[in-house]
């Protein structure tokens, strides 16, 4: 959830490098880049399948692949680098990985996911036993009486939950000037490119440990860009689906009109994998109801190379200003999609979703307050409604809140009721978000939409927050409940740049192929190099 970049449009300014430049020109001197850690991992960009076939052959099995990720941890996020991304380890995993690995040898194997480590993010419940917090200190000692759809649906597959992640705390909904991947619980998370840039939020997390190969895949949640910016970010590929295509229950809520959780990985193909596994109608979330029909079994039978040929795109023209960096990767981008056979119109997606004004804010404070009540209502947490959150994290200042206060959970606390007037209006403000989506792409006849996921990474700054350099396109597939993903599109002073691209409800298979072309054309995804610190005098 990124609280303060609804609805921004970039500014202009010269270009000072030429689209015939490589997305991976030096733009600044290999002296301001401080320390590289070197790596020598064994399962670095590992895939899914690959994984699979290193099963399969009995060159490695569930348990050993578990231990290389659980050592791998224990060396990028605790000691060396220390990333910060894994806020609690799974206890049980090598146990829950011998147990499938005799699964395999008995001839049974469950799916491709089977025996797969995945770290999924601290706000989604495991009835095991690891803490379910938001990353907050208040819900320390939260172990939830029962797990998630989703999580259900995982150990249906045969995964192996390797832990849970750090996050922005409260998803990136505690103040108005909080820093992306910190939290009071699991402290400050670390972009694996270069450590002292933000990993954005709220998946902080999920998207550092996937970019650092700390597993094989992870799950995040998306209220409003904490799937796709932190993905952007961290140099891989995030899926925001279509709210209701994957159930919410179990997940501590901020939205009941725009959560939704979203698989990240390192390439299309394995999203399409965790997403395939994770669909499903849910009685306890009636939105999934909604999906009935038109959900799939496999996403990966849509990803095709020549996925681009024939299609019209539309191009959120207010990026082609701003900065040179980003602006040469955007219109490299797009060249590459018309090469691919994409007819490409521009369009101003961001001007015409201005008129929604503060109306979203509105509505997730409102949501916010009803549904987190509800959650802790039910919890093992010690705080049972939002006020006592607020009243603990005001008891305990100096562990709780040390940088920035809470200043969005306490307006939250004073916001109307789910019943009242203010809250159906700016509710029926949100909701019109989809025509305005849905009119603009049947108006230029548009198979999907495309623009900069979130421009460069900021630095960290735990006192003054999150900024931005102008580059933002969450909100209008967030407030619609629309699909959105994000692709590497390349990196500037080694930090990673995505494109996005948006549809409409249920259309996953449209840009998880389109997605995919791009992908295998481009191939813009590496690994990170850890880079300690980017000795800029300001931030980029």
């Amino acid at each position: 959830m990124n609280r303060r970049n609804f609805i921004k449009s970039s500014t202009a300014a010269g270009l000072i490098t030429t689209i015939g430049i490589p997305a991976s020109a030096a733009i600044v001197s290999d002296d301001n880049l401080i320390t590289e850690f070197k790596d020598d991992f064994d399962l670095n960009e590992v895939t899914i399948t690959e994984l699979q076939k290193l099963m399969q052959s009995g060159k490695a099995s569930s348990k050993s692949i578990t231990k290389l990720y659980l050592k791998r941890i224990e060396k990028i996020d605790k000691s060396g680098p220390k990333l910060n991304a894994v806020i609690e380890i799974n206890p049980d995993a090598l146990k829950i990985a011998a147990i499938l690995d005799e699964e395999r040898k008995a001839g049974k194997m469950r799916s491709i996911m089977h025996g797969i480590p995945v770290l999924i993010k601290d706000n989604i419940n495991t009835a095991d036993k690891m803490q379910t917090t938001a990353g907050s200190l208040a819900l320390a000692g939260n172990i939830a009486k029962e797990e998630a759809f989703i999580v259900k649906k995982l150990r249906e597959a045969g995964a192996v939950i390797l832990g849970k992640t750090n996050l922005s705390e409260w998803a990136n909904f505690r103040s108005t000037r909080s820093c992306s991947g910190w939290s009071s619980r699991g402290g400050q998370t670390k972009n694996p490119f270069i450590l002292d840039r933000s990993p954005s939020g709220s998946s902080s997390g999920s998207g550092a440990a996937v970019s650092a190969n700390l597993c094989a895949i992870a799950i995040g949640t998306e209220t409003n860009g904490s799937v796709i910016a932190p993905s952007s970010y961290n140099g891989i590929v995030g899926l925001k689906p279509t709210v209701g295509l994957l159930s919410r229950s179990g997940i501590i809520p901020i939205s009941k009109t725009q959560d939704t959780a979203g698989p990240m990985g390192r390439n299309v193909t394995d999203v399409a994998i965790l997403l395939s596994t994770l669909v499903g109608i849910d009685n306890n979330d009636q939105v999934t109801k909604n999906s009935q029909g038109k959900s799939e079994k496999d996403y990966t039978t849509f990803l095709k190379n020549d996925a681009l040929k024939g299609t019209k795109i539309g191009i959120e023209k207010s990026f082609l200003t701003g900065h040179e960096g980003v602006v040469t990767l955007y219109k490299i981008a797009i060249e590459k999609l018309k090469e691919l056979g994409a007819e490409i119109i521009e369009i101003d997606l961001l001007k015409e979703m201005r008129v929604i004004g503060s109306a979203s804010f509105t509505v997730l404070q409102c949501e916010f307050k009803d549904g987190v009540n509800a959650y802790l209502s039910k919890a093992n947490a010690k705080v049972k409604t939002l006020t006592e959150v607020i009243a603990f994290n005001k008891a305990n200042v100096s562990t709780a809140m040390p940088y920035f206060k809470q200043e969005t959970l306490e307006s939250s606390d004073k916001a109307p009721d789910i019943n009242s007037k203010e809250y159906k209006e700016a509710l029926e403000k949100v909701i019109s978000s989809r025509k305005i989506i849905t009119d603009l792409m049947t108006k230029n006849k548009l198979d999907a939409i495309a623009g900069t996921s979130y421009g460069i990474p900021s630095g960290i700054d735990l006192f003054n927050g999150d900024y931005s350099n102008g580059f933002y396109f969450c909100s209008p597939a967030a407030m619609a409940g629309f699909p959105h993903i994000t692709v590497p599109m390349g990196k500037i002073y080694e930090l990673p740049v995505g494109l996005s691209i948006m549809a409409g409800a249920y259309e996953e298979p449209k840009v998880l192929s389109m997605a995919f072309a791009y992908e295998q054309a481009t191939k813009h995804r590496t690994a990170p190099k850890f880079i300690k610190s980017s000795n800029f005098s300001s931030g980029v």
